[in-house]
């Protein structure tokens, strides 16, 4: 069995060989009649999903609502948002889902990314993206055809910044000559980064460069075809092994034999069904599972406190200690 790398607390604990670990995509409630969530209890139940075990907490970067894609996400800012909730949490790997990268200035994210790496004690993860809504772009001026080579002169900053007096040119976002430094520097030798789809890249350039491949859900024999080529790319590039991640949306039904109906990138079901499926995501080689309960129709706490009760035990996560 190939080891992952080890990079710090929040990437070492969600990410595990062969097997398959939880997390929460925040908000934690159901917005279903509207495309803005309300954020109230969200750090209670923060706190509880911590609490409970759930291994990492996604949020995601939305910089405008735009109403046509019906999410605005979190509301917050995600990196400001994860400086408050690092203060509030323990345990929990504290994670973006995804910043978009041609949106900022990769020497904001570096700085912002590494001090809530170093607040948290080494419990951050950076999910990037090339970014999907068009109109987003020109409300910035900045040009969505060329994303594609923006994310990635972005995601190589980044990296760069980690270097002592780093030295590096780019086209869109300045150069650095080594005279100046980028602080604070993470809790280990790098922010670990994962990439979301393709991001206008190929999958060569991301099992070379990512820490990790984070994909939408598929049917399971689409995913299966997804991770195959994950790994053969991994594979080929650095003889290595990389994790494999996907979000979940459910619908947990308080009937346990509720049989599984599709919704929206998931399912309305029973605790039975979904233990099935996971076991399933595990078995084709994802590594962890950001749970989405947006379109939940029970109560919250009562949701994450059955997952917790009867999903962890049939996984790796199991341990509330981390």
């Amino acid at each position: 069995m190939k080891n992952f790398e080890e990079i710090n607390k929040g990437y070492n604990s969600v990410f595990i060989p062969n097997e398959l670990t939880i997390g929460i995509v925040v908000p934690i409630e159901n917005y279903v009649k509207s495309s803005v969530p309300t954020m109230k209890q969200h750090l209670e139940r923060v706190r509880l999903v911590d609490d409970l075990g759930f291994k990492a907490l996604w949020v995601r970067d939305v910089p405008f609502h735009v109403p046509s894609f019906e999410d605005a996400g979190q509301t917050f800012d995600p990196f400001t948002y994860l400086g408050y909730l690092a203060a509030h949490t323990s345990k929990i790997a504290l994670a973006t889902g995804s910043i978009a990268l041609p949106l900022h200035h990769p020497v904001h994210i570096a700085k912002s990314a590494a001090t809530i790496d170093q607040l948290s004690d080494g419990r951050l993860i950076l999910g990037v993206a090339s970014g999907d809504r068009p109109s987003e772009y020109p409300a910035m001026g900045i040009d969505f055809e060329n994303r594609g080579e923006t994310f990635r002169e972005a995601f190589n900053y980044i990296r760069k910044s980690q270097e002592d007096f780093p030295i590096l040119e780019s086209n869109h976002f300045g150069n650095l000559k080594g005279d100046i430094d980028v602080l604070p520097k993470a809790t280990n030798h790098k922010i670990p980064m994962l990439v979301t789809g393709h991001s206008r890249q190929d999958l060569d350039w991301i099992a070379e460069h990512a820490d990790g491949w984070m994909y939408y859900p598929r049917n399971l024999y689409m995913q299966q075809y997804n991770i195959e080529q994950w790994k053969e790319a991994t594979a080929k590039i650095l003889n290595t092994s990389k994790p494999f991640m996907q979000p979940l949306h459910i619908d947990l039904m308080k009937d346990d034999d509720f049989k599984p109906e599709h919704i929206r990138l998931g399912f309305r079901l029973g605790i039975k069904y979904l233990i099935e499926f996971l076991n399933q995501l595990k078995e084709l080689g994802v590594n962890h599972v950001g749970i989405n309960l947006r379109f939940n129709s029970r109560g919250m706490e009562e949701t994450l406190e059955q997952i917790a009760k009867d999903v962890f035990p049939q996984f790796h996560e199991i341990s509330v200690d981390g």
